[in-house]
């Protein structure tokens, strides 16, 4: 019988073979990263392709394997490269996620770049945007999401589920960033939104009652397609919230 080969795996795609140059920089592996984000950005490099060999990129850079790796690594830190090990495997170009900018609202808050007042003002802003775009767009499956998961609130107040509460009412804020359409919003709300969440869960557990009667006056402005009043109450809503935040954080330092 005859012995099969498997088809190697493609390293570029078909518009064109990337135009790497040797490096001179001192700091090579930021020099390298740069390339390559340069080959993305002019389409000679796309989601999918796997870059050339260690060996191959490592000769064609002019530096060491230990420098390449670093500029990996700085990569798939970034989002834009997956490293896959094993016979098959290599550095591919990856579909880049709001995971990155999550994680560096996340770092920022940790170091204190971003205070609890910034955090909260910034929500308050960017949600008054968001209803503005959503209201008109809103479906009727749009509001059915916001109905039910102010029911599941509900329940998770009755239980006196906390982090299952919480979930529930920043769920909420997503939903109705996605019914803007506009990806770009649904990444900066699921950053702030994922601070949020740490920050609420480092106040603990108490109890918000207004909130569950404002989201059914909201959802009665977006029913009857009223962008300024449901701007109006989410606004109340959150201006509440954010003094009920620094006041309970306040109290627990």
């Amino acid at each position: 019988m005859a012995k099969t080969t498997a088809s190697p795996v493609p390293e570029t795609n078909s518009v064109g073979q990337p135009n790497f140059q040797p490096i001179r920089s001192p700091r090579a592996f930021e020099e390298i990263a740069a390339q390559i984000r340069t080959e993305l950005a002019e389409g000679r490099l796309r989601v999918g392709n796997r870059l050339p060999s260690e060996r191959a990129l490592s000769e064609r850079f002019g530096v060491s394997r230990n420098t390449l790796r670093e500029a990996l690594r700085s990569l798939e830190h970034a989002g834009l490269v997956r490293l896959q090990k094993g016979a098959t495997g290599g550095a591919f170009i990856t579909e880049v996620s709001g995971e990155t900018i999550t994680t560096s609202m996340l770092d920022m808050f940790h170091v204190g770049a971003i205070s609890p007042e910034k955090l909260t003002e910034a929500r308050i802003w960017l949600e008054s945007v968001v209803i503005r775009e959503a209201c008109p767009r809103a479906k009727p499956e749009d509001l059915q999401l916001l109905r039910t998961n102010i029911q599941q609130a509900e329940q998770a107040k009755e239980t006196g589920d906390f982090e299952r509460r919480v979930d529930t009412h920043l769920e909420f804020h997503r939903i109705l960033a996605r019914m803007t359409g506009n990806p770009i919003m649904v990444i900066v709300m699921d950053g702030v939104l994922a601070v949020l969440r740490h920050y609420v869960f480092s106040i603990g557990n108490y109890d918000n009652a207004f909130v569950l009667p404002s989201r059914k006056r909201f959802l009665k402005c977006m029913e009857a397609r009223d962008v300024e009043g449901a701007v109006a109450e989410m606004e109340s809503s959150l201006k509440r919230l954010q003094q009920s935040y620094l006041s309970h954080a306040a109290k627990s330092r």
